[in-house]
């Protein structure tokens, strides 16, 4: 523990109740990063040349417009116009369905304490798989990855929903549906090969990995670097208050108070950036399509049990970390809350928010669908309630007040900015999302 930490250690011990010895003092750690790398990943990640059919990027869904969210419950991927809830779908080349999650925000992932990534989880670290990472594709995952971070940056292009466009319409989406994802002609050999093909990014990976062929662990570190250096936010009233004991406003101060002790939130919401990287099951309401292969007629969202056969999992999805938390709505797996006080109350009865929940507490970008499939079966609706792992707690609206306050004091205004912003260009010469 540095110094200052101690300091601050000694401070709340003294200055407050028995949970203080529980707050996270410890500094995140993050790695090095190379200034090249960083902003050619910056590029990469603005540039729609990482789509089937060069129309979305990633930042389509993580915008820093929208906290490095896309601002609506269930997104618009391929087949849709428009940023923000402002997208609309293409009525030329109409989506098959939402994007199945919420867009989750992109603050602190470079730390090295985040292993875990989507919300169930399904790619994570693990040293008994030869790629050192567990995911989707198994024992077929490349190897070569910097970290689990780079990995998950490179998953969304292979989705129809996301990046990688309708069945058949470009020859990224084909080799997808043919299962050709690694490998020579794989999906992500054909990303490579359109990287390599426009001169500046190139030259841009010449002065990173040399004259090596471009491959594409070296496209996902890349933007896997750009994350991690664009929106660290380490810098918060919450941050400075664990570091040399400045208090924060009388009610972000209460609002810490009932948040680590009464409220119970840090059970799930602990450590430096307020998550356990743990899967609770909180009786969260499913609206939109569900997490569902195409083969699978249901709406559902099973959440972690999708990725471990277990039906202890059922429902369960990973504790969000919460810094910015006040700019990211919506909120939950779905985004079924507008408003961090929907959310936050959700927390206090989740069964019986569940059952009184109502499609007017989500921000969904007009498309004809059945968002409130699930929620219309009352036998769905009693499994989610019955894998609820919250006891109802009991809050004044006042207290209430505080814990938004005190969520309020997650914020660093900075990180929330980004440190590098938006290009004005990409070398591809495809159109920004600004």
């Amino acid at each position: 523990m540095s110094r200052v930490s101690c300091k601050a250690l000694s401070f709340a011990l003294m200055a407050g109740p028995v949970w203080a010895a529980d707050l996270p003092f410890e500094e995140p750690v993050f790695p090095e990063v190379d200034s090249a790398q960083v902003e050619l990943g910056r590029l990469l990640f603005y540039d729609p040349i990482l789509s089937g059919s060069k129309t979305v990027s990633c930042a389509t869904c993580h915008h820093p417009k929208f906290a490095t969210g896309d601002g609506v419950s269930l997104g618009l991927g391929d087949g849709a116009k428009g940023l923000g809830p402002d997208r609309v779908a293409d009525t030329d080349n109409l989506p098959e369905q939402r994007i199945p999650r919420n867009a989750p925000p992109l603050f602190n992932l470079g730390a090295t304490e985040f292993t875990v990534f989507f919300h169930d989880g399904r790619l994570e670290e693990d040293a008994s798989r030869p790629s050192g990472i567990r995911t989707p594709l198994g024992s077929e995952m490349e190897m070569g990855f910097a970290s689990a971070l780079s990995a998950q940056s490179m998953f969304p292009v292979l989705s129809a929903d996301e990046m990688a466009g309708h069945y058949s319409e470009n020859e990224i989406s084909q080799a997808v549906r043919q299962g050709l994802i690694t490998g020579p002609g794989g999906a992500w050999d054909l990303l490579s090969q359109r990287i390599e093909a426009i001169p500046e990014y190139r030259a841009r990976f010449d002065d990173v990995i040399g004259k090596e062929p471009i491959h594409f662990t070296d496209i996902s570190d890349a933007v896997a670097a750009f994350l991690d250096f664009e929106w660290r936010g380490v810098a918060s009233p919450f941050d400075l208050y664990l570091r040399n004991g400045t208090e924060m406003e009388p009610a972000a101060m209460r609002g810490m108070d009932l948040f680590y002790g009464k409220a119970q939130c840090a059970d799930c919401h602990s450590g430096r950036f307020q998550t356990d990287h743990g899967f609770h099951a909180i009786a969260m309401p499913q609206i939109g399509p569900g997490k569902a292969a195409r083969f699978e007629s249901h709406a559902q969202d099973t959440g972690r049990m999708r990725v471990t056969g277990d039906p202890e999992d059922a429902y369960a999805f990973r504790t969000p970390p919460l810094r910015n938390v006040v700019k990211t709505a919506p909120y939950g797996h779905s985004g079924a809350y507008a408003t961090l006080e929907g959310a936050v109350r959700h927390h206090l009865d989740p069964v019986e928010r569940l059952r009184s929940y109502g499609i007017s507490q989500a921000v969904m970008p007009g498309f004809d669908a059945n968002d409130m499939r699930v929620l219309s079966d009352a036998t769905e609706v009693d499994r989610i309630a019955a894998a609820n792992d919250l006891a109802p707690i009991l809050l004044t609206d006042g207290e209430v007040d505080d814990i938004l306050a005190f969520l309020n004091a997650l914020t660093d205004p900075q990180s929330v900015r980004g440190a590098l912003g938006v290009p004005s260009a990409v070398p591809s010469g495809l159109l920004v999302d600004r």
